[in-house]
């Protein structure tokens, strides 16, 4: 397993464990972990993760709220997973933006 799939792992199992147990620094914990995530986003991959942050972010955490005894832990989840796309998005439009500033890098998004 490469160094990219396990922090993302790590990211997604930190989204699931601070939906049960709250932490004075989840938070936290959830940001670094997706900005680390952000910077191993491909090109390829940049469009749809920040499609699925702005998705998560915008509410689309919350749809599954109403199923009955896991909806709440649900949402929690996928709240807390979005904090983490969100957090890798910033990492790639700052990755993306330096790569169209230094001169010879790399423009393909």
């Amino acid at each position: 397993m490469s160094l990219d799939k396990i922090i993302w792992a790590v990211a997604l199992l930190a989204a699931v464990v601070f939906a049960f147990f709250t932490f004075e620094y989840a938070a936290l914990i959830l940001v670094v972990l997706g900005l680390v995530s952000g910077f191993f986003v491909k090109g390829d991959h940049r469009k749809a993760l920040i499609l699925a942050a702005i998705f998560l972010i915008a509410g689309g955490a919350g749809a599954l709220g109403p199923i009955p005894a896991v909806g709440e832990y649900l949402t929690s989840i996928f709240t807390n997973y979005g904090a983490v796309l969100g957090a890798a998005s910033i990492m790639v439009i700052v990755m993306a933006t330096v790569e169209r500033l230094i001169p010879g890098g790399s423009s393909a998004s």
